[in-house]
């Protein structure tokens, strides 16, 4: 059966091109919603002008698809809330030595 967990897992393997850590991480995964084998994804960039936002929401797509039992992956990019440096997970922050 599906979860969230593995997917979060999985897009743990999918990186910003302009940061050198994954999407998770800095909390740029706002949201995953499973509806059966259809996963809804939720998610913002570190700046709403950034010139890799369909590279970067392509990879998430890629990335989710993968997962064993997924048929459909959508991805939404979304401006509201604004991503903040708040959202960056510890792991994150130590990885960038912004502790």
């Amino acid at each position: 059966m599906l979860n969230k967990k593995d997917i979060l897992e999985k897009l743990k393997e999918c990186y910003d091109p302009e940061i050198p850590i994954n999407v998770v991480d800095p909390g740029l995964i706002y949201d995953v919603q499973i509806d059966k084998n259809h996963v809804q994804i939720k998610m913002m960039l570190t700046s709403p002008a950034c010139p890799m936002a369909d590279v970067l929401a392509g990879s998430v797509k890629e990335k989710a698809g993968e997962v064993a039992g997924v048929d459909k992956v959508d991805v939404e990019v979304v401006r509201d809330p604004p991503w903040t440096p708040e959202r960056i997970s510890q792991a994150a922050k130590d990885n960038l030595n912004l502790s």
